[in-house]
């Protein structure tokens, strides 16, 4: 069994080698690990198709084979959003407050690392690379726990970073991963709280909430995604159209695709035959409320539990309201705090929607599946932020740090 006591000790003394090196040292490893994933392509895709196999094998739903595979764009992908972060400001050490208080002192809040992040994510390899990235970038030391469905892949991958580091005479523990495969291994490293500072999950609904119940260290929750798109009865309906297409099949295997239609009953009529007829091109399952049924005869009623589901599928849930505070209330009962879209050329119920409904990323006329730290200009990102608590939306490098205060005198005591 891996131990894990001895992974936080390296950490712990890697994190502040980390605090002393400079950006343009930081700079060089992302470089290098960049040229390098890109330099050995045929042994990471000859390592993740040992996975792809294994999961074909197993019966796995084609979206998370989808998640878990590697491609050529795939990989120049993970090595562009290191050179992403590379481009990207340093902000450590950038003061965010100053002021000088009546007794002479002067008080500085200056940005600083998190310190050891721990990552336990699933499927996805590109997260191995794309953690390490953000977290170097800010001098966090990271250990990471990927899932035993990427263990070729994440191994493969964690190579290649620990190479870079070491050519560019970096320490190697600034990232780790654990190999160890076994759920109990996962288990004791959500209480490795004596080393790591920040435990983030990213995956499924039962990893994070396993994460968010056992852990002992404090976690920055990332979601999934129920993600809904809201027709008002002043959109334009071949934006509308457009924009679900995507939403919905883009990429189904992704926690920013919409899981959930709702429309206003005035344009029902003019408008779900026209989309019915577009999402069989990729044979989407419709499942709808009443109304919708009537409308559409290959629509399956919808229910209760359709409206809260994160299908990761072919599949969508629909429902008609009469008004946009009904929209609002049906969305924000059943969403997931991640991405919500109202598609309308009414300013003010735009207005309305982005003020009322709670989520991370809230949109007017444009996909959800742009709720990603490339999308946004962040270079590569830890997770989607879902909850409220120091970080909210797409982690980039500003939500991998904490601040201190320094305090400049010259001889003050207190009375």
């Amino acid at each position: 069994m891996t131990d894990l006591n001895v992974m936080g000790q390296k950490a712990a003394v890697a994190k502040y080698e980390l605090q002393k090196a400079t950006t343009e040292q930081k700079n060089n490893v992302l470089k290098k690990a960049a040229a390098l994933l890109v330099e050995r392509e045929d042994e990471l895709l000859a390592a993740n198709a040992k996975d792809i196999a294994v999961g074909e094998a197993a019966g796995m739903h084609p979206g998370l084979v989808d998640r878990l595979r590697l491609t050529s764009e795939r990989i120049a992908g993970m090595a562009e959003g290191l050179l992403q972060i590379v481009e990207l400001p340093d902000c450590i050490g950038e003061v965010l407050e100053s002021f000088d208080r009546p007794n002479g002192l002067h008080i500085e809040k200056r940005r600083v690392p998190l310190g050891v992040i721990g990552i336990i994510y699933e499927s996805r390899p590109n997260v191995t690379a794309d953690a390490f990235g953000l977290c170097f970038k800010t001098g966090n030391a990271v250990i990471l726990k990927g899932g035993r469905d990427a263990i070729h892949s994440n191994i493969a991958i964690a190579k290649v970073l620990r190479e870079a580091l070491k050519a560019c005479g970096m320490t190697e523990d600034a990232v780790q991963l654990i190999e160890d495969t076994d759920r109990a291994v996962t288990a004791a490293f959500m209480k490795l709280n004596s080393y790591v500072d920040v435990l983030i999950p990213r995956g499924g609904a039962g990893l994070i909430r396993s994460v968010v119940e056992n852990s002992t260290i404090p976690v920055i929750e990332t979601g999934t995604g129920n993600c809904h798109v809201y027709v008002d009865k002043a959109a334009d309906l071949d934006m509308a159209m457009e924009i679900i297409y995507n939403a919905k099949t883009q990429r189904i295997g992704v926690c920013n695709a919409c899981e959930s239609l709702v429309v206003h009953e005035d344009i029902k009529e003019a408008f779900l035959p026209k989309l019915a007829e577009k999402l069989r091109e990729k044979n989407v399952e419709m499942r709808g409320d009443e109304a919708i049924c009537a409308i559409l005869p290959e629509c399956v009623p919808a229910t209760e539990e359709d409206y809260g589901t994160e299908y990761l599928d072919y599949i969508l849930s629909m429902k008609t309201v009469g008004s946009v505070d009904e929209a609002i209330a049906h969305i924000n009962k059943y969403n997931t705090k991640h991405s919500e879209c109202i598609v309308t050329a009414d300013a003010k119920v735009a207005e309305q929607f982005l003020n009322e409904v709670d989520a991370a990323c809230v949109y007017v006329n444009a996909s959800t599946r742009f709720t990603d730290g490339f999308e946004f200009g962040f270079g590569a990102e830890i997770g989607i932020s879902t909850q409220k608590l120091h970080a909210r939306g797409p982690m980039g490098l500003r939500e991998l740090t904490s601040y201190k205060y320094t305090v400049e005198g010259n001889g003050q005591v207190r009375g």
